[in-house]
C-alpha cells in the first residue's frame, strides 16, 4: 500500500509518500515540498501547487492519501487561503479517485508521538524513527506530511474506505 501525506499551506505543501507492508512496516518512498512565490497572483499559486499534487500523483501512484486538516487560526484571512490550497490538492487527489483520509494535528501528533500537544521537533524525530531515516526529512512540512501518511497507516480510519 501506497500513501501520500499532504500538509497543505499556500506558500509550502508539504507532502511525504510512504509504502507500507503487513501491520507496521512502513518505508519512505520519497518527500519534499511544493513552494509557491509571494510575489505571484494568489490564483497562480493555487493552480501550480493543483499541478505539482497531480505530477507527485502520478509519479507515486498512491492508493490512499493522507490530508492535515485545517485548524482555527487567529489570523482569518490566512486561514481561508490555506483553506483554498488545501482545497486545490483534495481536488487533485479526487480527480483521480483517490481514498482520502483527514487528521487534525493534534491527531497526527497523537498517533506519532503519543501526545497531542507534542512539540514539532518530537514529531520530526519520531518521523525519522518510524521510518528508519537517517536524518529529520526537510522541510519542517515534508516531516509532517510524512506523519499524516504514517498516522493514516496507524489508525482504525485507515481500514475505512470512502
Amino acid at each position: 500500500m501506497i500513501i501520500l501525506g499532504i500538509d497543505p499551506g499556500l506558500s509550502i505543501t508539504g507532502f511525504g509518500v510512504i509504502k507500507t507492508q503487513g501491520k507496521t512496516k512502513m518505508k519512505a518512498l520519497g518527500w519534499g515540498a511544493v513552494k509557491t512565490s509571494k510575489n505571484k497572483i494568489f490564483s497562480k499559486r493555487l493552480l501550480e501547487i493543483h499541478k505539482n499534487i497531480k505530477e507527485i500523483i502520478k509519479k507515486y501512484k498512491p492508493d490512499r492519501a493522507s490530508v492535515e486538516k485545517l485548524y482555527f487560526a487567529k489570523n482569518a484571512k490566512s486561514a481561508m487561503k490555506v483553506g483554498e490550497a488545501r482545497g486545490v490538492a483534495v481536488l487533485a487527489l479526487e480527480s483521480k479517485k483517490i481514498p482520502i483520509f483527514e487528521f487534525t494535528p493534534l491527531e497526527i501528533k497523537q498517533a506519532v508521538v503519543g501526545y497531542g500537544n507534542a512539540k514539532k521537533h518530537q514529531v520530526q524525530v519520531m518521523v525519522k524513527q518510524f521510518l528508519k531515516l537517517d536524518d529529520i526529512p526537510k522541510p519542517v512540512d515534508a516531516a509532517d506530511a510524512l506523519a499524516a501518511a504514517i498516522t493514516c497507516f496507524q489508525t482504525k480510519k485507515f481500514d475505512k474506505t470512502k
